[in-house]
């Protein structure tokens, strides 16, 4: 369960990385059926400023102490370096020892491996520190090509923006979908990016990043079992079917059929976690209409057939 987050800082962190880290455990949206997470930012020196990679001071209140208890501890990016603070490289392993998950962003990834803690460990980081990453530890099993890796108690993401879909991943995990899916639409996330991800490399959930289409995302999402065609489509936006086609691929990264396919893919993902609906129903509830269709695109984006991927993550009641 996901119950206290304890972000570490050290100097020379990147904002953005420890910002992603904040947007999503760090904001109360109870209100939107996300459980209470309790978040807390720590440094070496608790009221000891430090500096992030823009020159900013930011003064954490807590010392390492906080990582006491933590079940997420969160290192975002930070300047690369020969030497990470002995302290902060204890304390981390600490919190490894007493069972804690570990979840680094981008470059975070070094501190994990000056730490000890990826030998032996799937993980990434940022395409472009992979190279000097393989070389300083030749003993962790670094996989460049994916958004993040999830190694049960150690999860990596790789560069910047990919940090959202390790710690969505983290939220739908520990949370189940629904708290996951909302702090997603709530971030208005990054359309889906093609990439190595697989089974166990999580899906972002994709959302349209500008404002003039999101009224009917929202309304194919709330039909997700209808037929949708680019002609209706562009009617309901009132745009000429050249227009609607050209701004949709803009605003979301990919086409209407490929979109709607992936978010289909989405609602069967999780109708297999959460109910017991056999293959046909979820069929049709997710808008695929038959089970040999929705075996085709299910295999196509997560890797897997949909009874394997319930067998696996199929939610189990508690006791």
């Amino acid at each position: 369960m996901l119950r206290t987050v304890t972000a570490v800082l050290i100097d020379g962190f990147a904002p953005f990385e420890f910002g992603t880290i904040c947007e999503v455990f760090g904001i109360d949206r109870r209100e939107d059926g996300v459980p209470p997470i309790e978040f807390r930012v720590c440094g070496e020196e608790p009221g000891a400023p430090l500096r992030t990679s823009l020159g900013l001071p930011v003064v954490p209140e807590l010392g390492l102490d906080a990582l006491d208890g933590a079940d997420l501890v969160a290192v975002p990016a930070a300047a690369i370096r020969d030497g990470y603070p002995p302290a902060v490289l204890d304390a981390v392993r600490r919190a490894a020892a007493r069972g804690g998950t570990l979840l680094s962003v981008c470059s975070g990834a070094f501190l994990l491996g000056a730490a000890g803690l990826l030998d032996g460990r799937r993980c990434t980081t940022h395409w472009r520190y992979a190279e000097e990453f393989a070389e300083r530890f030749p003993k962790a099993l670094l996989d460049p090509d994916v958004l993040y890796v999830d190694d049960g108690d150690i999860v990596t993401s790789a560069g910047t923006a990919a940090g959202i879909d390790a710690c969505l991943h983290l939220v739908r995990r520990e949370l189940g979908a629904g708290p996951a899916a909302a702090i997603a639409r709530r971030m208005v996330v990054p359309p889906q990016r093609d990439g190595g991800q697989r089974q166990y490399v999580e899906l972002p959930i994709p959302e349209c990043t500008g404002d003039s289409l999101t009224p009917v995302l929202t309304w194919m999402l709330d039909n997700i079992a209808s037929e949708h065609t680019v002609a209706a489509l562009a009617r309901r936006a009132q745009m000429s079917e050249r227009t609607f086609a050209r701004r949709f691929v803009a605003e979301t990264g990919t086409t209407p059929h490929r979109w709607l396919s992936l978010q289909r893919v989405l609602v069967a993902r999780q109708l297999l976690e959460e109910t017991q609906l056999g293959i046909d129903e979820i069929a049709e509830r997710s808008g695929f209409g038959s089970a040999a269709l929705l075996r085709h695109h299910f295999h196509r984006v997560v890797g897997v057939s949909p009874k394997d991927y319930r067998r696996t993550f199929a939610q189990r009641p508690a006791g």
